[in-house]
């Protein structure tokens, strides 16, 4: 399993300017965080951090793939991620009480005597913000080598469509005359 080192970034040794990070993820880094609703992580996360002075810019790019339960038809179903996130790390004298005062979620503070900035939980946030809330193949995929065609075809009687010469409308037309 990665280690908490793995994921901390000794920013006081860095020139002011741009510095690239990459961070590979699999299914031990989300261990630690409990029980997952994917599994089958091949995440890789890209990080930028923009030096500057009193301040710090942090640009996360998410990219790979995660299998998830779809939600159509319950079967294992392979998703690409990709997203971007920024968050701003400001230092100040006071990082808790700012940190609980402060109303954006992309602002961050902490101490100026700090050395060091742990991403990991970040990270995690980020990757678990790039797998979409609806889990599904697209309409144009259905009944493809991930759908459980069984359960498509269940679905699919469960939900008769009306006759195309039934209108939805038919039972206002007894009200058109009164």
């Amino acid at each position: 399993m990665a280690g908490r080192r793995d994921f901390s970034i000794a920013f006081v040794g860095l020139k002011p300017g741009t510095h690239s990070f990459e961070f590979e993820i699999d299914d031990l880094f989300f261990e630690a965080f409990g029980s997952q609703e994917f599994n089958n992580a091949k995440v890789k996360v890209k990080m930028e951090l923009e030096k500057n002075t009193g301040f710090m810019l942090l640009k996360f790019e998410v990219g790979g793939t995660v299998d998830v339960i779809c939600d159509r038809c319950g079967n294992r179903l392979p998703i690409e991620l990709w997203d971007e996130f920024e968050m701003l790390v400001k230092m100040t004298d006071e990082p808790e009480a700012m940190n609980e005062t402060e109303e954006n979620p992309d602002v961050f503070y902490i101490s100026r005597t700090e050395s060091h900035l742990n991403v990991k939980n970040w990270i995690y946030e980020f990757v678990i913000l790039s797998i979409p809330m609806q889990k599904m193949c697209a309409v144009a995929d259905m009944g493809g080598v991930y759908c459980n065609k069984e359960v498509l075809e269940r679905l699919a009687k469960m939900n008769p469509k009306p006759a195309k010469d039934q209108s939805i409308w038919k039972d206002l037309d007894q009200f058109r005359n009164e």
